[in-house]
């Protein structure tokens, strides 16, 4: 009994104290740097705009028809639906873990036979048939706070998992540009394509008249039809690639590749952007990010784990209660069939203090190791984020330069052709310079695609598309869960 009581004072010392440390960005994250929150290093270039990134970026292209698919699929993508089953299993998660601190209900009910024998048992049996009925509550004070920090966790990780289903939004919304912008690239590429065989045919047909008429050699109609069917050779390849990138942005939409938007077929240019691309800086990066987010929320969770392992060192009190009956059958509503019983229930896993003091090691360990991955998490959103906007900044340059080039082949070509009318140039100036031609036009057009595909690359390295769902504030939560140990949270 001395024991017993001894017990219940350690627990009442406990009540209102929550074992474990209570958790807080860490000071050192790299998400607090001050590095980390600044502005980009490489968003300086005049592309590049320092106002925050809109919630729906791909609005920016100002396109319907963009806008329209990108909320089919936010809608109907099985990968999003997929990621909100796993939200809602995570918030039942959370409910059983609730369900936890509050009473306890148990019926019971049984019925049985016994028949006992033998050739040494002389005393008749009074009990051949017995039932026995019980109800029973128990109700868990949780003084260490064990169960608070499970539903912290539980709470934690619900919240990782929302992150992850916005981290599919975000795939998606960009996927969904890449897929149409690819379309719409080519059909470009398609047209520059199609413009220079065009002109290459116009080019063979003036050396077969010539070679006709004793002007020209079968070896310059050799050359001139080499060139045009290298030309034709590359639209079916092009053509199958528009076709894939509609597939794929069918699947994307959550339809058959037979149902993919036929209307996109004739797009004749990619969208494109009227304005420098708005890119916030770090601080706002950190707090959109969805993988950010999780990792952090990752960490709460990781932390919690701490104090559930640590309220094992404590007593586990509850009240209960319990009340029946049990009797022979034909005795079973008699005075003596009723009991029952009511007070505080003590479990306390004393003699393995070792076992627990090693769980609360793992779980620490557990804590860093999450800790460590939400600065890796914060320092590689920045190095995409950078690279991305690097990239982004030197293929407008690469697309002027070509630009360039297409000029000074477009001319270069006109000039030899009317050159070659009056028959001051042989048919190979021409050849090379509609190569040259052909080659700036492949070029120019590959580089109009890449740059849609860079912008496509900078706005998911924002990690934006995904706040009309739902927000979550990054460093400091009011009143969340568990620290880590090692970020300087403090223990009870």
């Amino acid at each position: 009994m001395r024991r017993a009581f001894a017990s219940l004072a350690v627990a009442s010392l406990l009540a209102g104290c929550t074992a474990g440390p209570d958790y807080h960005v860490p000071d050192r994250a790299m998400a607090k740097a001050p590095s980390a929150n600044g502005p980009f290093v490489s968003g300086q270039d005049k592309a590049f705009d320092a106002a925050p990134l809109p919630d729906r970026w791909w609005t920016l292209y100002d396109d319907a028809r963009l806008d329209g698919y990108v909320r089919e699929a936010l809608g109907a993508n099985t990968d999003l639906r997929a990621a909100d089953a796993n939200l809602r299993r995570a918030s039942a998660v959370v409910r059983e873990v609730e369900a936890g601190r509050t009473v306890q209900t148990k019926i019971e009910a049984a019925a049985f036979g016994a028949d006992v024998g033998g050739y040494t048992l002389t005393v008749p049996l009074d009990l051949p048939y017995s039932a026995v009925v019980s109800a029973s509550i128990d109700y868990p004070l949780d003084l260490a706070g064990g169960i608070k920090r499970g539903i912290e966790a539980a709470k934690d990780n619900r919240e990782a998992v929302a992150a992850a289903r916005d981290q599919v939004r975000v795939t998606i919304a960009a996927a969904v540009t890449r897929s149409y912008a690819d379309v719409c690239s080519a059909n470009l590429t398609l047209a520059a394509t199609r413009h220079v065989l065009d002109v290459q045919t116009q080019t063979l047909t003036s050396i077969n008249r010539l070679f006709r008429g004793g002007r020209g050699t079968a070896f310059d109609v050799t050359r001139a039809r080499t060139a045009a069917d290298r030309s034709a050779a590359a639209i079916p390849e092009i053509i199958a690639g528009r076709q894939a990138s509609l597939f794929e942005l069918a699947a994307l939409m959550g339809r058959a590749p037979a149902d993919y938007p036929k209307e996109l077929e004739d797009c004749a240019s990619p969208p494109k952007l009227t304005r420098p691309l708005p890119i916030g800086d770090g601080t706002a990066l950190i707090r959109r990010r969805p993988d950010i987010r999780a990792s952090e929320r990752q960490l709460a969770a990781a932390t919690a784990g701490i104090g559930v392992e640590t309220a094992k060192l404590y007593p586990q009190v509850s009240l209960a209660g319990s009340a029946g009956f049990a009797n022979s059958i034909s005795n079973f509503f008699t005075g003596p069939s009723f009991g029952g019983f009511a007070g505080p229930l003590i479990s306390w896993a004393f003699p393995n203090r070792k076992a627990i003091h090693a769980e609360i090691a793992q779980a620490g360990a557990t804590a860093d190791a999450a800790s460590a991955h939400f600065d890796g998490t914060v320092i590689e959103a920045l190095r995409q984020t950078e690279t991305a906007l690097d990239a982004y900044a030197r293929e407008i340059e690469h697309d002027g330069a070509l630009e360039k080039t297409w000029d000074d082949a477009a001319k270069s070509t006109d000039q030899a052709n009317k050159l070659f009318r009056y028959g001051r140039t042989d048919v190979l100036n021409v050849l090379t310079a509609q190569a040259n031609l052909a080659e700036a036009e492949a070029a120019l057009a590959q580089s109009r695609a890449t740059l849609i595909d860079r912008q496509v690359n900078v706005f998911l390295a924002l990690g934006g598309g995904w706040e009309d769902v739902a927000s979550s504030p990054l460093p400091e939560r009011e009143g969340a869960g568990a620290g880590s140990p090692g970020a300087g949270a403090a223990r009870h």
